[in-house]
Order: C-alpha cells, then sequence, then structure tokens
C-alpha cells in the first residue's frame, strides 16, 4: 500500500539500488601490474557486488507488496538492512584494491540505501505498535 510511509521508503531503497548499477561509488587507479587504470567502482564491478546489489534491490520491492503480513515484511526489511550494511562493506574493502582516487558523489546513494532500510523498519515497527494498541482495546 502505497499510502503507508514504508512503502515509500522501501521504493525509494529499489530505486536507488538500481542507481547505484549506473553511478559510481568511488573512481580512482586500479592496482594493475604496471599500467594503472581510471576506473569507477559502482555494483557492476564484481560479480558479488553485482549479486548483493540485485538481491537488495529486489528485497526491498517485493517488500513493498507484503504490507499484510507485517511480521515477514519486517524480518525481510531487517534482511535488506543487512544486506545494505555488507555491501556497504564490501565497497569499502573493494576501495583497499586502488592506487589513489576519491569517492564520488554518488555515494550517497549506496548510504541512502541503508538509511531507507532502517526507515522503513521503524515504520513497520510502528504499525505493529499502533495494531496492537487496538486489539488491545477491543
Amino acid at each position: 500500500m502505497i499510502q503507508r510511509i514504508q512503502s515509500v521508503w522501501l521504493l525509494l531503497a529499489a530505486i536507488f539500488d538500481a542507481i547505484t548499477f549506473r553511478f559510481p561509488f568511488y573512481v580512482g587507479d586500479w592496482q594493475r601490474d604496471t599500467v594503472p587504470d581510471t576506473v569507477d567502482l559502482n555494483a557492476q564491478s564484481t560479480t558479488v557486488l553485482t549479486i548483493l546489489t540485485a538481491i537488495t534491490g529486489v528485497l526491498a520491492f517485493v517488500n513493498i507488496f507484503l504490507f499484510s503480513n507485517r511480521k515477514l515484511q519486517l524480518r525481510l526489511s531487517y534482511l535488506g538492512l543487512l544486506l545494505s550494511a555488507v555491501l556497504l562493506l564490501l565497497y569499502f574493502l573493494e576501495i583497499g584494491h586502488f592506487n589513489r582516487g576519491d569517492m564520488a558523489l554518488w555515494c550517497l546513494f549506496y548510504f541512502a540505501i541503508f538509511v531507507f532500510y532502517l526507515l522503513a523498519a521503524r515504520g513497520i515497527r510502528h504499525d505493529q505498535k499502533l495494531i496492537k494498541s487496538l486489539d488491545r482495546l477491543r
């Protein structure tokens, strides 16, 4: 349901996740034998990053439609939160393979995915508490 705020957060997480396939997290000189190459570090840089980014985005999109099962939606939001934290860790580990470079402005999108999952989980928990309090009143 779009009227629930966590659906908006999950949709934004899915959109920003799709954007990470195009825009870089880090731009620098890749450590090769003798010739440095200027490379963009994005979601397509390694197979592990590609798979985890795709799973994180699909999980956010699918999670939007699980509004009728809040417990499952909350668990999947926590899983997405964990996967996005692992992705950020992997990106920082991949930066170690560069001789030099700079963080791209687009790296904010990568951090925003984590924040959107966090906000969605918070919204789902708020809904659960509201439903529990309404059940007590009946």
